[in-house]
């Protein structure tokens, strides 16, 4: 299945991109957060959320069809 991972903030500047297709097979949030760092090492030493079509998941979310997946770093509520 193809995903669009998109970048933001402080984590567009540490990959050089703000979003990127990946052609994978079905896997959870964590094993494509392992298959990024080790693309991406520089994701390593950020804390960051991840979207999965605008809604926020858990690291053990199964990823089944396309879809976009969003990186987003720490950000401040009022």
């Amino acid at each position: 299945m193809q995903l669009t991972i998109k970048y933001f903030g402080m984590l567009a500047e540490a990959t050089s991109i703000s979003e990127e297709q990946l052609q994978i097979d079905t896997c959870s949030v964590a094993e494509l957060l392992i298959s990024l760092k080790k693309q991406h090492p520089k994701l390593s030493n950020k804390d960051f959320k991840v979207a999965v079509n605008q809604e926020l998941v858990a690291h053990d979310y199964a990823i089944t069809t396309e879809t976009e997946i969003a990186l987003l770093p720490p950000f401040a509520g009022g």
